[in-house]
């Protein structure tokens, strides 16, 4: 029996008993129906060799640590979410906020301390939104050397910002 028959067995025969499983750790019925359908979409995907016997414990090895990421995410997201109501909810001065000129105005003299070589490759990559690699094919140097220079202009304007 290969992979795909044997979870699709135990999927049609033990999807309840997990889905028990699942939502008395998460406390909700739609949550955990879609943790165990991950669970069987993780181990249809799956290389790893499953055989009658390792399979359930895989199953429920699968189901628990998608449910740690549930929880993992859900704790991001409430700090996030508490985070953009405080920040929303309290008066912004007018002085706090920096317009999008002052921050360019600030990037480029931030720049400024940069050697040539080194600014060229960091304004392609703010400016120009391209990575290492295609400022390497763009300017037909050595993809290290550009990437040397990347490093060493992020630290550079990194510590400006940091000093002001």
């Amino acid at each position: 029996m290969n992979n795909y028959q044997l979870i699709s067995n135990y999927y049609i025969t033990h999807r309840d008993e997990l889905l028990t499983y699942v939502s008395t750790r998460l406390g909700g019925r739609a949550d955990a129906e879609d943790v165990v359908q991950n669970t069987f979409l993780h181990l249809l995907t799956s290389t790893k060799l499953i055989s009658d016997q390792t399979l359930p414990a895989l199953v429920y090895t699968t189901a628990r640590n998608l449910i740690f990421d549930f929880y993992r995410r859900r704790t991001h997201i409430n700090d996030y979410e508490h985070y953009i109501r405080q920040v929303c909810s309290e008066e912004l001065l007018a002085d706090s906020i920096y317009s999008i000129r002052d921050i360019t105005e600030q990037m480029e003299r931030g720049m400024a301390r940069l050697p040539e070589e080194c600014r060229e490759v960091y304004r392609l990559h703010i400016y120009g939104g391209m990575k290492a690699s295609e400022i390497s094919d763009y300017l037909g140097e050595n993809y290290k050397r550009v990437e040397y220079r990347l490093g060493i202009a992020r630290r550079t304007v990194r510590q400006y910002f940091k000093a002001i």
